[in-house]
């Protein structure tokens, strides 16, 4: 089939899913009202609280979800067929990710920007908060621990990414000073940071960073493992920085490359007219491979529905919100902007390396080979859709790393700071008479920068573990991205419950976030169960325990969740809802924000 036809087809049923569905979440299921004062406005601190133009903001939410995850996913779940794969990230982004990004959102700004853990103590009980904190805990290392690696070999392979990727910082904290200084609007000075990212890999080519390897060989690291200590040192400096100075005006200027990426793709493939080499169904699956079910769904998480969302969510993004209505746009839009990311993966992954004259049953031959390759197949394919636009291939390349590294960056800075609020909170829930370890964990959870060493010590002590049988190769695409794909989208299912209960609380229908939450937890569940007997097989003794603990704290809190929902819509049915929050943010009218446009309390 001529990939063209498939990018249509997708292009069509988001826009009618934003139109519609979308719609109906924002006036019949969340209600927004404009009427109500949001965090950003109420608990402005000029670091963390600062009301957010939603075009900047969804440059913001955007790059910090997508990072690599919309990529390697798809890349790898295509190994079953682009059939399967493709229809998980329509449905998927439609009626799963934009319910659970947009109400995360809602819900959050509505309980003074509380992170998704904290509000199960308000929605559900005390216990499912520090349930639900743990479980997020584990996820967002994981988080931080893939993607770094995922950097680091995107590095390797492509030393000319390495000068664009580090000269955007400056440009970034250039741009966000002059922005906030001059009180003026993001948009002209961040297409001209673009435009400086794009020449810069013209200097990259022609200046290429060889040496780490060298460096590396005299302190006895992979060059894979030092790029990962620089990457945790920049994450650890930058998640220290108020929102405005790098995070936004870079992610601002990261969200337009998401459209010229996406423009790449789709341009490239109606230009080239190219087919989908990939088998709409691969009947081919060497024994012993992962199942279709429950795998698949794991495997495409972000893309389609990613726990880390709710995250990003209820974490940054509900503390930027200038008005409610600007949630849809942010959440539910952002969803699509991920699911179009996914969708490009699997065109270039089925179709886009046939360009540059790569066999796909080749690159796609086990499950390993899939799984290894995901990103470099994604990298390629881009680069054969851009050739149809007469770049060079091995220019093409470059600029396929320069996306995933800008968005699996913007990840890593933004889980660095998300784990350094969940540190604090766990360590405010000790108790102050818990003896020298628990005294200890409360002065690291009370001390910002103890808090975000630990933050970045933890996913860097499991970025560089080595695997099972490879002394050197690490984890990041084997058992890691395994258990992180299920920890994700348990994530994701539990976040849903809490704003089911929400939901119910008010008297609403939550069956929009019930349906994807009973698919997602049954998926879910029956692949971790597979999993944890699969690691204690193999003798794995660190991923084998870790998932089990995993398994046991989201089934605890599954079992709350019910209970909650279950009070919840019997006392709807009854006609006296529960409250539960609505208006915590605080309601009523007041004067906008002096802060720049990033910031500047107007929607353009």
């Amino acid at each position: 089939m001529p990939a063209i036809v498939i990018a249509a087809a997708v292009a069509a049923i988001f826009f009618l899913g934003y139109r519609y569905y979308g719609k109906y979440l924002a006036e019949q299921v969340y209600v927004l009202d404009d009427r109500r004062l949001t965090p950003a406005h109420t608990m402005m601190d000029g670091v963390d609280f600062v009301p957010t133009n939603k075009h900047v903001l969804f440059g913001h939410h955007f790059t910090s979800v997508a990072g690599a995850a919309p990529i390697v996913g798809p890349a790898i779940g295509i190994f079953w067929g682009w059939g399967p794969a493709l229809a998980w990230v329509v449905l998927g982004t439609v009626f799963a990710a934009g319910v659970h990004d947009f109400g995360a959102i809602v819900v959050s700004m509505r309980n003074r920007a509380q992170n998704i853990g904290t509000l199960t103590r308000t929605v559900i009980n005390e216990r499912s908060r520090v349930l639900f904190l743990l479980i997020i805990f584990f996820l967002v290392t994981l988080v931080n621990a893939v993607f770094a690696v995922v950097i680091g070999n995107l590095f390797v392979a492509n030393p000319a990414a390495v000068i664009p990727i580090f000269v955007e910082i400056p440009i970034a904290i250039y741009i966000g000073q002059y922005v906030y200084k001059r009180k003026t609007s993001a948009l002209v000075p961040s297409l001209l940071g673009v435009a400086m990212l794009y020449l810069l890999i013209l200097v990259g080519q022609r200046f290429p960073i060889t040496q780490v390897a060298e460096l590396s060989a005299q302190l006895g690291f992979q060059p894979r493992t030092l790029w990962v200590v620089i990457m945790f040192a920049y994450a650890f400096i930058a998640s220290r920085l108020p929102v405005w100075v790098l995070l936004q005006p870079r992610d601002y200027i990261n969200s337009h490359q998401l459209f010229i990426a996406l423009g790449v793709i789709f341009l490239g493939v109606a230009v080239g007219f190219d087919r989908m080499v990939a088998p709409v169904l691969n009947t081919n699956i060497p024994e012993g491979s992962p199942n279709f079910f429950p795998f698949l769904f794991v495997t495409i998480a972000c893309g389609a529905i990613s726990g880390f969302h709710s995250l990003v969510s209820s974490g940054t993004t509900s503390k930027q919100i200038d008005k409610e209505t600007d949630a849809k746009y942010v959440g539910y839009a952002g969803s699509i902007g991920e699911g179009s990311l996914a969708v490009g993966a699997i065109l270039a992954a089925g179709a886009g390396i046939a360009i540059v004259g790569l066999d796909w049953n080749e690159r796609y031959a086990t499950f390993g080979s899939a799984s290894g390759g995901a990103v470099g197949n994604f990298v390629n394919g881009v680069a054969g859709f851009a050739s149809n636009l007469g770049v060079p291939p091995d220019l093409g390349r470059v600029f396929a790393a320069v996306v995933v590294v800008s968005f699996a960056a913007t990840t890593m800075d933004t889980g660095v700071r998300l784990l350094r609020y969940i540190i604090a909170e766990l360590g405010s829930l000790v108790p102050e008479k818990a003896g020298p370890v628990g005294g200890a964990v409360r002065k690291v959870g009370s001390n910002a920068t103890l808090a975000t060493a630990a933050a970045v010590i933890v996913p860097f002590a499991l970025a560089v573990a080595p695997a099972r049988g490879e002394s050197t190769a690490g984890f990041a695409f084997g058992d890691l991205w395994r258990i992180f794909g299920t920890t994700n989208q348990l994530t994701a299912g539990l976040a849903l419950a809490v704003i089911a209960t929400y939901v119910a609380r008010q008297g609403r229908n939550p069956m929009a976030q019930l349906v994807p939450l009973a698919f997602l937890l049954v998926m879910t569940t029956w692949a971790l169960f597979l999993q944890v007997g699969d690691l204690f097989r193999a003798g794995d003794w660190l991923l084998g325990p870790l998932s089990s603990l995993i398994l046991v704290l989201a089934l605890w809190l599954i079992f709350e969740a019910a209970v909650s929902i279950r009070a919840a819509l019997a006392a709807s049915k009854a006609g006296r809802p529960l409250g539960g929050g609505e208006g915590g943010a605080g309601a009523g009218t007041g004067s906008s924000s002096t802060m720049p446009e990033w910031g500047g309390g107007t929607s353009a």
